[in-house]
């Protein structure tokens, strides 16, 4: 098993690290177009490889492409940060311009690998690569809802000082304040969480949720990386090992939820084929209209991505 990660940042690093220290792959490479940097700390991942008594092997490469030749799963990490003073379209530009020339030069070496986006912004650049792939859109999808779900379950261990591997929850639409928590569909060990806490509590944690890259934005002056990554590395462990697990993904929806030619955080079936099956679960008329608003303001992105004509 092979597994490229593009964009030696500190996302891209955390998720080459995770993926090395639990063995998900025999061969990790990590590239970045800036010279050294890849290489300097996929040295370091594997200076850590003794200590922590793992074999998966980690290459750092600049911009070369052709190492990344033959790999199974690929995480795309590339792109720039908002910056103040940019307009959110001209962020898109800059990133889909990225993320578009990645995936090309990702499926020209490995026409099979399945590809993995968490390049913001999230939704609009999985449908970039899907676009610039040119691949069945059930091996290009992006993470999202398993880092927002981790945010979620985090706050709700807090809350009512529990194990956090005790809570089972699920999100769905955009990445970003648009997002979906679903309560309903919450629980802890079994026990819907609206038993054990209260609504305002509750109301107060799905806010903190919708808002959870921001307060850490706020905290450090720039973007998460460990949760990030290590949520990329839970989707690539579960096509490495076809574990079929269950997770919330952006993916491309034909007519799933009433919606169409849309990529949107739903749950999906997780395996060695990439999405092996959408899953819809019954939403009642509120979460529906939630999830439709959602869509909407996804869906007015992705419209300025088309009107850019890249492709």
């Amino acid at each position: 098993m092979k597994v490229t990660v593009v964009g030696a940042g500190n996302v891209g690093a955390t998720c080459a690290n995770v993926i090395a220290e639990r063995e998900m792959a025999n061969e990790v490479i990590l590239l970045d177009i800036k010279e050294g940097v890849a290489e300097g700390k996929s040295l370091d991942i594997w200076q850590t490889a003794p200590v922590l008594g793992y074999d998966t092997r980690t290459v750092g490469v600049t911009n070369d492409y052709s190492r990344t030749a033959g790999s199974d799963i690929v995480v795309i990490t590339s792109g720039l940060p908002r910056k103040p003073g940019m307009s959110r379209d001209d962020l898109i530009a800059i990133n889909a311009g990225i993320v578009k020339q990645v995936t090309e030069n990702i499926v020209q070496h490995s026409p099979e690998a399945i590809i993995i986006v968490v390049s913001n912004p999230l939704d609009v650049m999985t449908y970039t690569a899907y676009l610039a792939a040119k691949a069945p859109s059930t091996k290009v999808f992006g993470m999202a809802g398993i880092l927002d779900t981790a945010r979620y379950r985090a706050f709700l261990a807090e809350a009512l000082d529990v194990s956090p591997k005790d809570i089972q929850a699920l999100l769905m639409g955009g990445h970003g304040d648009t997002m979906v928590p679903l309560p309903r569909y919450t629980t802890v060990a079994g026990i819907p969480v609206t038993e054990l806490i209260d609504k305002p509590t509750l109301d107060a944690i799905i806010e903190r949720t919708k808002n959870g890259g921001g307060e850490l934005v706020k905290l450090m002056g720039t973007s998460a990386w460990y949760a990030p990554g290590a949520a990329a590395a839970q989707m690539v462990e579960a096509i490495a090992k076809d574990q079929r697990r269950v997770f919330p993904v952006c993916t491309w929806l034909q007519g799933e939820y009433g919606l169409e030619n849309i990529y949107l955080g739903v749950p999906v079936i997780l395996g060695k084929n990439g999405i092996e099956r959408i899953i819809e679960v019954e939403l009642n008329a509120e979460e529906e209209a939630l999830l439709h608003e959602s869509a909407k303001a996804v869906r007015s992105v992705m419209d300025v991505l088309d009107d850019m004509k890249l492709f």
